[in-house]
């Protein structure tokens, strides 16, 4: 069924298929048979970061910027959902267009730019959420917020979603905001991060209520710029690190149309360099939950993600193109793997 709808949408260009395919995931939540799609959910929980997951696959932040089709995703058998990244205030994001397929390697350029509606409509899409597993929200800064001021955007955006995620990730690793990226290395690192420690401790506190911190790195460092990263990470007693987001290197994709669009690449194309990131930092982070993403697009790669050291997974471009029916592959993948 799925091969047949995506024939359809990959006629429409990405972005406009992209609302087009959600929208359909609504319909059929509203009509009760979203759950038929992927399949049979399985259930193989594991608890990390204090928390109860219901299966160890879930939803890269990025498909659901705005929390709107929550209930919808969440139908496909996930364990966990992270919807994101959102900013204080709305934006419209990068001129389009702005998404694009590059199907022969099974990848994805986008320069999407944060857009979003703001952290006000998240809060209010998730409040009215009826799903139950795992809600991840994924904070950012906005655009015409300077580097120097970023901390102040994840701290606004920080104390709106504490009351309703059960975790909160860091994005400071997206291409597609300029300067984003300075923040994961040295004292931009350190300082953004012991703010937010200590404001997610004070909101623990006070809600008597704890949301852990993950923070989302990218996939272009070499093992000694990992090492940096590992030892803020554990110095300021983060609570896990999803690595990782979209590569800005197109070595593996060259000559492929589109393949000279600026932006993030996902997909097929970043499993290796996630890999390679997710093995260094079990090296270093050996007790710290590790949310692998970046290529996941059969049950087989899912288990080799785990194996190079993650403890949960995510999905977005694989899902893309294989569709619902993946959440379930990966899930028995990793079940029958253990």
């Amino acid at each position: 069924m799925y091969s047949l709808a995506r024939s359809l949408l990959f006629r429409l260009d990405a972005e406009t298929a992209h609302g087009v395919a959600l929208k359909g995931l609504d319909l059929a939540n509203r009509l009760g048979v979203a759950a038929r799609l992927g399949g049979e959910r399985v259930e193989h929980p594991v608890e990390l970061m204090g928390l109860r997951f219901p299966n160890r696959v879930g939803l890269a932040a990025g498909l659901d910027k705005n929390a709107d089709h929550l209930d919808a995703l969440g139908a496909l058998g996930f364990g966990f959902v992270e919807v994101g990244t959102v900013t204080p205030r709305p934006q419209s994001g990068n001129p389009r267009p702005r998404l694009f397929r590059l199907p022969e390697a099974g990848a994805i350029i986008n320069r999407m730019g944060f857009n979003n509606a703001g952290v006000d409509h998240l809060v209010a899409r998730v409040r009215a959420s009826r799903f139950d597993g795992v809600i991840g929200i994924n904070i950012g800064k906005n655009l015409t917020t300077p580097v120097e001021q970023a901390v102040d955007d994840y701290l606004a955006c920080l104390e709106k979603v504490h009351p309703y995620a059960h975790y909160i990730t860091v994005n400071i690793s997206s291409p597609n905001t300029p300067g984003l990226r300075n923040l994961q290395f040295g004292d931009h690192l350190d300082g953004l991060l012991s703010a937010l420690r200590e404001a997610g401790s004070r909101l623990d506190r006070d809600s008597e209520r704890r949301v852990p911190l993950a923070v989302k790195i990218a996939p272009d460092m070499d093992a000694d710029e990992v090492g940096l990263v590992s030892q803020c990470l554990a110095a300021n007693e983060i609570d896990a690190v999803i690595a990782t987001n979209t590569t800005v290197s197109r070595e593996a994709v060259e000559g492929l149309a589109h393949a000279d669009e600026q932006g993030g690449l996902s997909g097929r194309p970043v499993f290796e360099p996630s890999n390679r990131v997710i093995r260094e930092l079990r090296r270093r982070l050996p007790e710290m939950p590790i949310i692998g993403v970046g290529g996941i697009d059969s049950g087989e790669a899912a288990v080799a993600k785990c194996e190079a050291g993650a403890d949960l997974v995510q999905l977005y471009s694989g899902f893309i193109y294989r569709g619902p029916a993946l959440v379930a592959e990966c899930n028995r993948a990793l079940r029958d793997a253990r």
